[in-house]
C-alpha cells in the first residue's frame, strides 16, 4: 500500500519561520492551557452535562488538528527563491504593481503560496486567478485577468 503523495506548500522563508513559531506556541503554551481547562472543567462534576468540559475538549481537538496541519505544511514546505535572472518577470515571491486599464488605480500584491496568502495584507496565493494570469509576464505587459467578477485588463508597472 502506498501513501498518498502529500501536497507541497509554497512559501517564503519568512512564512515558514512564522509557521514554526506558531507550532512552538501551540505545542508549548496552547496545549498546556487546554489541558488545564479540561482539568478544571472535570472538577465541575457530572461530565454528561458539563458544557465547560465539552468546550475544552472541542478546543483540544482544534489545537491538535492545527498542530498536525502546521507540521504537515512545514514538512512539505517548498521555499520560494527569488528569480534574480529575470528581475522584471512576475514569479512567486515577488511583488507586482499593476494598473487596471484604461485608467484604474494602481494595486500592489506579493505572490505567495496558499499557506501564506492574506489578501488584506496584499499577499495573494499563487493559485488565485489574479496570480495565475500575472505569473510569467513582465513590466510593461498588458494582461487579461479572469476574475469571479469578470475579466479585467491590467498593465504591469513594476516587479520587485
Amino acid at each position: 500500500m502506498t501513501m498518498a503523495e502529500e501536497k507541497s506548500y509554497y512559501m517564503t522563508e519568512d512564512g515558514k519561520q512564522k509557521l514554526e513559531e506558531e507550532l512552538h506556541h501551540l505545542k508549548t503554551e496552547r496545549r498546556k492551557e487546554v489541558v488545564e481547562r479540561i482539568k478544571i472543567a472535570r472538577g465541575f462534576g457530572d461530565l454528561s452535562e458539563n458544557s465547560e468540559y465539552d468546550a475544552a475538549k472541542d478546543e483540544q481537538a482544534f489545537v491538535e488538528a492545527r498542530i498536525t496541519q502546521v507540521e504537515t505544511m512545514i514538512r512539505n514546505a517548498v521555499i520560494i527563491e527569488n528569480d534574480d535572472e529575470n528581475p522584471d518577470t512576475v514569479t512567486m515571491g515577488k511583488s507586482v504593481t499593476f494598473q487596471e486599464l484604461p485608467d484604474g488605480d494602481e494595486e500592489t500584491y506579493t505572490i505567495v503560496g496558499s499557506a501564506e496568502a492574506d489578501p488584506f495584507e496584499g499577499k495573494i496565493s499563487n493559485d488565485s486567478p489574479m496570480a495565475q494570469s500575472l505569473i510569467g509576464h513582465s513590466v510593461g505587459d498588458r494582461v487579461s485577468v479572469t476574475t469571479p467578477g469578470g475579466d479585467l485588463d491590467v498593465k504591469i508597472i513594476t516587479v520587485e
